[in-house]
C-alpha cells in the first residue's frame, strides 16, 4: 500500500509540475500584428511645447478655484466608482476562489459518544455504560494533469486587472465629467448675463421707440419690430435657466449627493485657461489608456479560458487521506495502536460526454475571437479620440480668437447704430440688425470657450488623465513580447 501511495503521490507531482510548465510556456495573443496597426507618430497639430502627458491632477492647472475641491470631493463621494471599486473586491475573491484551487483541501473531525445497557449478572441486574471518542484528519488534492485549475487561476488573475483598470477609467472619466459639468454651469450662467443685458439694451430701444411712435417721428412698424425682439430674447432665458439647474443637478450627482440646495460659486468663464498638453507616440499610449489596458486583460482572460478548456480534454489525478484514531478515553485517543488510515489515487477521464467539452472548447476559442477584435477596435478608438482631441484644441482655439474680436466689432457696431438711431440718422432695421449680431456673437463665444475647455477636457481623457501602467502588472513581459515598441 506504501509503494501505491509512493506511486501515486509521485505522479500527481509530476502532474501538476508538468501543468505549471505548461502555463509558463503559453503565449498571448497578438491582436496587433498588422502593417500599420501601431503608427509612428500623430498627424494632428501638436503644440510641441506643451508638456508630453497630462499629470494626474491636471485640474488642478486650471485657474478655477472652485474645481480643485470638487474633484477632491468625486473621488471620495462618487458613486460609480464606489461601483466599480466594489467590483475589484469581487474580482478579488474570485481570484483567491480560483487560487484555492490549487491546494488541497484538509478537514477535522471529532465525536464522542456514551452507550450504556442493563444486562444480569449472577441474577444481579447490571448497568453497563462505555465512552467511545473519535478524532479523523482528511486530505484530498486534486489537480487537472494539464493544469486547467492554473489556467482558471490565470483568468481570474487576468480578470482582476482588468476589473482594476476599469476602475481606473471610470475614476478618469469621472474627472473629466465634473470638470465639464462644472465648466458648463458657468457657461450657461454667462449666457443667462448676455441674455439680460440683451434684454434690457431691447427694453432700452423700445422705450426710445415708444417715444419715436408717440411723437410721430416713428412708425407702429418700428414698434412692433423691436416688441418682437424684446420677445424673442426675453424667450430665450427660461430654457438657459432650466439648462444651468440641470447641469448643477447633475454635477451634485457626480459629487455623490443629492442636487436639492447643491450650488457653486462662479459665474462666468472669465479666466479660465486650460493647462497645455501634448502625446507622445501611439505606441506609448497603450501603456496610458485603462481602457486598452483593460481590454488586453480581457483578452488575457479568455486566452486562459481557451487553455483551461484545452486542459479539459485531458484526465484529472485526485489523491486522499484519511486517519481516524478512535478510543474509549480521550487520554489514550492519539495512541498509535488506535489509529486507523487509508491512502487513495485516482484518476478519472471522461469518455463519452455528448460532446460538452468540445463545445467549451469552441465557445472559448470564439470568445477569444471577439475580444481581439474588440481590442484593436479599443486601441484604434483610442488612437481616434487623441487625433480627433488635437484637432478640435487648434480649430477651436482658432475660432475663439476669431469670434472675440466679432464681438469686439459688433459691440462698436451696436454701439454706434444706437447713439445714430436716437439721433434719427438710421432706421430701425440697422439698429435691430447690429443688436442682433452682438447678441448672436456673444452667445457663440461663450459656447466657443465652453467648447475650447472641453477640447481640452476630451484631450487629457484621450491621453489617460495622467495614468500610466505600472511595470510590474502581471503581464507587463508579455506585453513587451508582442507590442513592437
Amino acid at each position: 500500500m506504501k509503494s501505491l501511495f509512493r506511486g501515486a503521490l509521485f505522479r500527481g507531482v509530476s502532474a501538476v509540475g508538468l501543468a505549471v510548465s505548461l502555463a509558463a510556456c503559453t503565449s498571448n495573443p497578438t491582436p496587433l500584428n498588422r502593417p500599420g496597426d501601431l503608427p509612428a507618430t500623430f498627424t494632428a497639430p501638436v503644440d510641441k511645447t506643451a508638456p508630453i502627458w497630462p499629470k494626474a491632477d491636471w485640474w488642478s492647472n486650471f485657474t478655477a478655484e472652485e474645481l480643485g475641491p470638487l474633484e477632491d470631493t468625486a473621488q471620495k463621494e462618487n458613486l460609480d466608482i464606489a461601483v466599480y471599486a466594489a467590483r475589484v473586491l469581487q474580482a478579488e475573491a474570485q481570484d483567491g476562489v480560483a487560487l484555492s484551487a490549487l491546494f488541497p483541501t484538509l478537514g477535522l473531525q471529532g465525536s464522542g459518544q456514551r452507550s450504556g445497557g442493563n444486562s444480569t449478572r449472577s441474577g444481579a441486574l447490571v448497568s453497563n455504560t462505555f465512552n467511545t471518542f473519535n478524532f479523523g484528519l482528511s486530505a484530498a488534492y486534486q489537480q487537472n494533469v494539464f493544469g486547467m485549475e492554473f489556467d482558471q487561476l490565470r483568468a481570474a488573475r487576468e480578470s482582476l486587472r482588468a476589473a482594476r483598470y476599469a476602475a481606473a477609467t471610470i475614476g478618469i472619466t469621472t474627472t473629466v465629467t465634473v470638470a465639464d459639468q462644472y465648466f458648463t454651469i458657468l457657461s450657461l450662467r454667462e449666457r443667462i448675463a448676455i441674455a439680460n443685458a440683451n434684454i434690457a439694451a431691447a427694453k432700452r430701444i423700445l422705450a426710445i421707440t415708444q417715444a419715436k411712435v408717440t411723437s410721430g417721428v416713428s412708425s407702429n412698424l418700428d414698434l412692433a419690430e423691436q416688441q418682437a425682439i424684446l420677445a424673442q430674447q426675453e424667450s430665450t432665458l427660461p430654457g438657459l435657466i432650466q439648462s444651468e439647474k440641470a447641469s448643477r443637478y447633475a454635477l451634485a450627482i457626480l459629487l455623490g449627493r443629492a442636487p436639492e440646495g447643491f450650488d457653486v460659486k462662479a459665474q462666468n468663464l472669465d479666466g479660465i485657461t486650460s493647462p497645455l498638453v501634448s502625446p507622445g507616440l501611439p505606441s506609448e499610449l497603450l501603456l496610458r489608456r485603462p481602457d486598452v489596458a483593460q481590454a488586453e486583460a480581457t483578452l488575457f482572460a479568455a486566452h486562459a479560458n481557451v487553455d483551461a478548456a484545452r486542459a479539459a480534454y485531458f484526465p484529472s489525478v485526485s489523491l486522499s487521506t484519511v486517519g481516524e484514531w478512535t478510543a474509549g478515553a480521550i487520554s489514550g485517543l492519539i495512541s498509535p495502536a488506535n489509529l486507523a488510515f487509508s491512502l487513495g489515487a485516482t484518476v478519472a477521464q471522461s469518455i463519452f460526454d455528448g460532446g460538452a467539452v468540445h463545445a467549451q472548447s469552441d465557445l472559448a476559442k470564439a470568445q477569444e475571437q471577439e475580444l481581439i477584435a474588440t481590442y484593436r477596435k479599443t486601441v484604434f478608438t483610442a488612437f481616434s479620440d487623441t487625433e480627433t482631441a488635437l484637432d478640435t484644441v487648434k480649430s477651436t482655439t482658432d475660432q475663439l480668437a476669431l469670434l472675440e474680436e466679432q464681438v469686439r466689432a459688433s459691440a462698436e457696431a451696436f454701439r454706434i447704430s444706437e447713439l445714430q438711431y436716437r439721433e434719427g440718422t438710421i432706421d430701425i432695421l440697422s439698429l435691430l440688425q447690429n443688436q442682433q449680431n452682438l447678441f448672436t456673437a456673444q452667445q457663440s463665444l461663450v459656447q466657443t470657450k465652453l467648447a475650447r475647455l472641453e477640447a481640452n477636457l476630451a484631450l487629457y481623457n484621450a491621453l489617460g488623465g495622467g495614468w500610466e501602467q505600472k511595470a510590474d502588472d502581471a503581464n507587463y513581459k508579455n506585453q513587451l513580447d508582442w507590442w513592437p515598441l
